[in-house]
């Protein structure tokens, strides 16, 4: 596991160290790379997907053992999808962004060594098991993604980098605080330590799990975002190159709802009861929020910007609707969601690097110069609104089911998400792609080759996932369970009584 995220930050130092002006071997040694951990991580991930013993083991080493604090590394259901989800989308962005630093006639190498810095402490949050390692890496991570923000983009990009950097510090110095009051219960118990699982053992009151509670929380609904602390996503959104854009929205904010499943539950499970239902509340506007700011944009990267609001609040619904089956599909969409949004971007940004614009209005009949351009984008489109049978449908499908068994009110308005989304991506399709051609897109491109093995992973990953979920879900399911457990919640009964499986030969 080490030398999974040992891959990228080696691969980071050396695309820095390429001399400057060789862009082109900066960028082949980043992607060479993002390739060798993809291998890596796909052999982790069948290790546990597949359950085929390829001597992956937990790793523990001492770190700074005056405070407790270890180099404790390993996985579960659901960290091994986010991590799948990780070295996936880094060599697909990688070639996405090919030749975004030249259109702006910069020197690339710092944008493609900032990715796979990125790359590396995103792995590492999700293959942390010490506290005080997780909150490293989690705030370490926002520096590349600040300069990867205000160094590339459009002409506010800098305003977006900084809205970005002051938002994230904010929810990190209230997690700070949450961490060290964490630490000093566990020293109060007699047992110094960051290691998750010590951790969730201590027996904290109630009034404790509170405070500490909202520092984690605060700091996660930023990351995440989560209504009303989403601002700074749309600004970066639009102002961050489209791979850099896909590759914040579509991975890593998901250390945001992994933080939320994976230590706000477990850690701190009476206050997670108590807050559960004003977290619904807020998912839920965030919800709707995003999706009806999402129809009013102009701009299609901020559009998307919004849509991911809109998703964010779908997956936190499902983490705090306390549902085994809730929270199995917002594990689920995490990685649905990703391999959705990355497709929208890069396709966004196909169209913007022909045309020059990323206004809606300067497109119209693209379809006809452009028609397999113009597929791959409907298709992203569909699997963003969750059509049937694409990955984004049993997640969403999940979340909702799960919800309605314990809140049932959040889970109707929350359809009222599904229809919107409908809205914003078909009339953002209609707009952009049908009609009378514009003379500005008449001769535009079709897919080239380059994009063509960017979108192709994408598009078979959400049919895949889609028509065979199995593996991906019973992993997740194993994972979310004891997680549920340490929230000591009764589960709901399902609305509808379980078959008895057939015996065999018996027809009974």
């Amino acid at each position: 596991m080490t030398t999974l995220i040992a891959l990228p930050a080696l691969g980071a130092v050396l695309t820095a160290l390429v001399p400057t002006g060789r862009g082109t071997l900066a960028k082949q040694v980043a992607l060479g790379a993002a390739l060798v951990t993809l291998i890596v991580g796909a052999l982790i991930s069948v290790h546990f997907l597949f359950d085929v013993d390829l001597g992956v083991e937990a790793e523990t080493y001492e770190w700074i053992p005056e405070f407790g604090a270890s180099w404790a590394l390993d996985v579960n259901g659901i960290s091994v999808a986010l991590i799948a989800l990780t070295v996936l989308a880094t060599p697909i962005v990688a070639l996405a962004m090919w030749r975004e630093a030249e259109d702006e006639k910069r020197d690339p190498k710092a944008f493609f060594a900032l990715l796979l810095a990125v790359e590396a402490l995103t792995l590492t949050a999700f293959l942390s098991r010490d506290l005080l390692l997780f909150y490293i890496v989690f705030e370490a991570m926002l520096i590349p993604l600040y300069f990867m923000i205000g160094m590339y983009g459009g002409p506010q990009r800098r305003y977006a980098a900084v809205k970005f950097l002051l938002y994230n510090l904010v929810g990190g110095l209230l997690m700070l605080a949450a961490v060290i009051g964490l630490y000093v219960q566990s020293v109060d118990a007699g047992a110094a330590s960051f290691f998750i699982p010590d951790l969730v053992a201590l027996d904290i009151d109630a009034g404790a799990q509170r405070w500490l509670f909202l520092g984690f929380m605060i700091a996660f609904a930023i990351k995440a975002p989560l209504w009303p602390f989403h601002t700074w996503l749309p600004d970066a959104a639009a102002e961050a190159t489209p791979s850099n854009a896909a590759f914040l929205s579509g991975v890593v904010d998901k250390v945001g709802t992994y933080g939320m499943i994976a230590l706000v539950l477990p850690l701190f499970p009476d206050a997670s009861r108590e807050f559960a239902p004003a977290i619904v509340v807020l998912a839920v506007v965030s919800i709707v929020y995003g999706a009806l700011l999402a129809i009013g944009q102009t701009d299609m990267k901020r559009l998307i910007g919004y849509t991911s609001i809109s998703h964010f609040g779908f997956i936190v619904l499902g983490i705090f609707a306390l549902t085994g089956e809730a929270a199995a599909g917002s594990t689920l969409y995490m990685v649905n969601h990703g391999l959705s949004t990355i497709a929208l971007f890069v396709v966004v940004g196909f169209m913007i690097s022909r045309r020059g614009s990323r206004q809606v209005g300067d497109y119209g009949g693209v379809q006809k110069p452009a028609p397999k351009l113009a597929g791959v984008f409907l298709f992203a489109g569909l699997s963003g609104l969750a059509l049937p049978p694409l990955s984004t449908f049993l997640s969403e499908f999940l979340v909702i089911s799960g919800t309605f068994l314990r809140y049932r009110p959040a889970a109707v308005v929350a359809t009222v998400g599904i229809v919107l989304a409908a809205l914003y991506i078909l009339w953002l399709y209609q707009r952009t792609m049908t009609g009378p051609v514009r003379p500005a897109v008449e001769g535009m491109a079709d897919l080239r080759t380059r994009e063509t093995v960017v979108v192709a992973p994408l598009i078979a990953l959400i049919l895949l996932v889609g028509f065979f979920p199995k593996p991906l879900v019973d992993v997740i399911d194993d994972a979310v369970e004891p997680t549920l457990v340490e929230v000591d919640i009764d589960q709901p009964e399902p609305l509808a009584p379980v078959a008895e499986p057939v015996e065999e030969g018996t027809g009974r």
